[in-house]
């Protein structure tokens, strides 16, 4: 049986997805440390909201609120037994929107890391790692999620492993990883790194691509690093609003909705088949991007000097597939947007 997404794709020359999850909750009263996760139980109408946000701005896939459903995770709220149930609970929030929305939109399963290390570097064992997204993707499939999304990866053995647990739960998924040190992740991958790690899994994404990192310029770099690799595979564009400023005890992204409709067009012209936004992308951004995808026409590819004169500078000066070799910085990610 077809993925739903898949025949999106067979249809459709871009898709939109949705935007941060992080910033909508936070602005709707969710405290620092609090996991967003329990808000499925807590407050389902805020669950609601953040979904239906993203749909009506025009998402054709929107994220489940599970990024940090995990038992890794959430051990560390003595609620490690509550993985599957909080994932469950997510999708089928999602699938009541979905079903509603009048046409196909897509229910993704929203999967992040552990937020432990991966051995050999750290003490999380291949075989604990695959059970921990196992449980979540099961969950996210039994409330009915048409596909799984794993975002904000930076180690190649916890892609590995979350591509085995998904095998396991017999599901369907996309992958992006968060390219934020020198156009390398966290733990040294380079956007040619990752082609290779997806084309040589047995049971390859529907899509992948880049998440978070730093900026949309840095982000569009990468793109076009996937893009250079010759990858058939649909490429997913999800970069932030912006670079994130300190403003009145708060943390703002400064990309407006005329530089996230630029950043869409932009995604879309270095390859990008799925575009969203991630940290700091609001409503009103998934609107500016929606439009500018159905009103701009496609464009050559664009150059670098093009995409810094659009959206601003990079954060390094080199994409990191050069003789540059990063030192990885091992940490832990809360979670997305």
């Amino acid at each position: 049986m077809t993925n739903p997404l898949t025949k999106l794709l067979s249809e459709r020359d871009w898709l939109m997805t949705d935007g941060a999850t992080g910033t909508n909750l936070f602005n709707m009263g969710l405290e620092s440390g609090e996991p967003p996760e329990f808000w499925n139980v807590d407050e389902r109408a805020k669950i609601v909201k953040l979904y239906k946000g993203a749909v009506d701005a025009g998402s054709d896939i929107f994220l489940t609120n599970s990024f940090g459903a995990n038992a890794s995770r959430l051990k560390l709220h003595k609620a490690e037994d509550r993985a599957f149930e909080l994932s469950r609970i997510s999708a089928e929030i999602g699938r009541e929107i979905a079903d509603q929305a009048g046409r196909t939109v897509i229910v993704a399963g929203s999967v992040g890391p552990t937020g432990a290390i991966m051995q050999p570097v750290g003490d999380l064992g291949h075989a604990e790692a695959v059970a921990m997204f196992e449980e979540t993707a099961k969950g996210l499939k039994a409330g009915g999620a048409d596909v799984l999304w794993l975002e904000t990866i930076s180690a190649p053995e916890e892609f590995r492993a979350a591509a085995e647990g998904f095998a396991n739960a017999e599901m369907d998924w996309c992958g992006t990883m968060s390219f934020d040190t020198a156009g390398r992740t966290m733990m040294g991958l380079t956007s040619a790194d990752m082609v290779q790690l997806v084309e040589g899994l047995p049971n390859p994404p529907i899509a992948f691509g880049a998440n978070c990192g730093v900026g949309a310029s840095d982000l569009l770099r990468t793109v076009l690093g996937f893009s250079a690799q010759g990858t058939e595979r649909p490429i997913i564009a999800k970069g932030n609003a912006g670079i994130p400023k300190f403003v009145d005890g708060h943390i703002h992204y400064d990309g407006t909705p005329d530089l996230m409709a630029e950043y869409a067009i932009l995604a879309r012209d270095c390859g990008a088949r799925i575009i969203g936004g991630c940290c700091g992308t609001m409503p009103e951004h998934l609107r500016a991007m929606r439009e500018a995808l159905e009103t701009r026409p496609k464009g050559q590819r664009p150059s670098l000097e093009i995409i810094t004169e659009k959206l601003g500078g990079f954060s390094s000066d080199n994409d990191g597939t050069g003789t540059d070799q990063p030192t990885a910085r091992p940490r832990r990610r809360r979670a997305r947007g």
